[in-house]
């Protein structure tokens, strides 16, 4: 049986890309920092996913066990192992790229010519590449060679909800998910032979999903988060049944929806039903994640290159006025949550610097662009608009 390490043992770990390892013939290896999971996958060696919906299905995941990610065994388990994956976060990726350097130093030390294939199963541009820069960065000379040569890091893209928490409280393994799902992978980032796994599939267009999911799924999930919060839902579920924020969640999507359309050349009907079915996911009742955990790190969320401020800009290079995006990026600044670091950051900076300046510092935009000034207006414009529904 092949072996696969994957770093990150939480629920979307063990409910997307463990579960497809493992359903492909891999026994899966989790590596985690947290002890309480780690112990239970190693005493079950399985653990439950339920697929919610109208109908609810069962699968059950083994051959699975776990270690901790400062555990020497994991070095010496890569030695066999013909796949990393991770799912860990944007955010605690550079924090695994000295334990995968430990392993790819090991293999060159066992002279172990058979290549081995790291795909970081992140919601950000690029994160493969990302993680092999960072891991790069603990190699010798000789290490990068020897990388360069039997080590492939593919950047793929995902697509599955997943929320928090156990579905069975009995069981902390236990995972709810949703059907739909997606695993892409660039094909042409692979060494060697691409491994078999039902339910990954290849391209050689990465870029045109990568931008697909992030600008149309990501970009809508964050404008219903953050608007979500400033009216005072607690849930997406909730966020999106009220009709004034489903409304301007739906024009984020269709602003960067025609902006897709125009760069990559997908079907217009196609991607306006697959918009509609990420709406019908938002609805699921059986998967009413928070906002605050879906508008958690609103810094990064806010860059040029993720969910709010790209598909603005990817939208008037078109020609297409970003109305509905502008109002979700100005909800972003408008985030507060005392338990998220960057949604803190975000407040003390618009408090110590002004609106501007921290518009300014957040999104990389010139102080003298429109779209600052659009953002300012907006966020002036919620804040009049929540005051209202207060009094109402």
């Amino acid at each position: 049986m092949n072996t696969a390490i994957h770093f990150g043992a939480g629920n979307i770990g063990r409910g997307f890309i463990g579960g497809l390892l493992s359903r492909s013939g891999y026994h899966v290896v989790f590596a985690d920092i947290n002890q309480a999971i780690i112990g239970k996958l190693n005493e079950e060696k399985k653990y439950s996913i339920f697929i919610v919906d109208e109908i609810m299905e069962e699968q059950v995941i083994e051959n699975v066990s776990g270690l901790l990610v400062e555990d020497e065994t994991l070095i010496r388990v890569s030695e066999e192992a013909e796949l990393i994956t991770t799912a860990v976060g944007p955010v605690a990726l550079p924090k695994i790229a000295a334990c995968i350097s430990q392993c790819i130093r090991r293999r060159k030390v066992q002279s172990i010519q058979t290549p081995i294939n790291i795909i970081a199963c992140e919601n950000m541009f690029g994160a493969s590449e990302v993680l092999k820069n960072a891991v790069m960065g603990f190699l010798d000379d000789e290490e990068k060679q020897y990388a360069e040569t039997y080590a492939g890091f593919p950047n793929s893209v995902v697509d599955r909800i997943v929320p928090p928490g156990a579905a069975d409280e009995k069981n902390i393994l236990s995972v709810r998910v949703e059907p739909f799902y997606e695993w892409i992978v660039d094909g042409a980032g692979f060494k060697g032979k691409i491994p078999e796994i039902s339910g990954m599939i290849t391209t050689d267009k990465l870029l045109s999903y990568v931008e697909r999911k992030l600008l149309t799924l990501n970009t809508g999930h964050a404008v219903t988060a953050y608007l979500g919060k400033i009216f005072g839902h607690e849930s997406i579920r909730q966020s999106i049944m009220d009709e004034h924020i489903q409304e301007c969640v739906l024009g984020a999507m269709t602003e960067s929806g025609a902006a897709l359309v125009r760069k990559h050349g997908f079907d217009k009907d196609a991607h306006q039903a697959y918009i509609e079915k990420i709406l019908k996911r938002f609805k699921n009742p059986y998967l009413d994640d928070s906002v605050d955990r879906v508008g958690r790190e609103p810094l990064r969320k806010l860059s040029q290159s993720d969910r709010l401020i790209k598909p603005i800009l990817l939208a008037e290079t078109f020609g297409i006025e970003p109305k509905n995006l502008m109002i979700g990026a100005a909800a972003a600044f408008r985030f507060q949550v005392d338990n998220d670091l960057q949604s803190v950051e975000l407040q003390a900076l618009i408090r110590k610097t002004g609106l501007r300046n921290a518009i300014m510092t957040a999104t990389g935009l010139d102080r003298e662009s429109h779209i600052i000034e659009k953002i300012m207006e907006n966020y002036y414009f919620l804040e009049t608009s929540t005051k209202k529904e207060k009094k109402n």
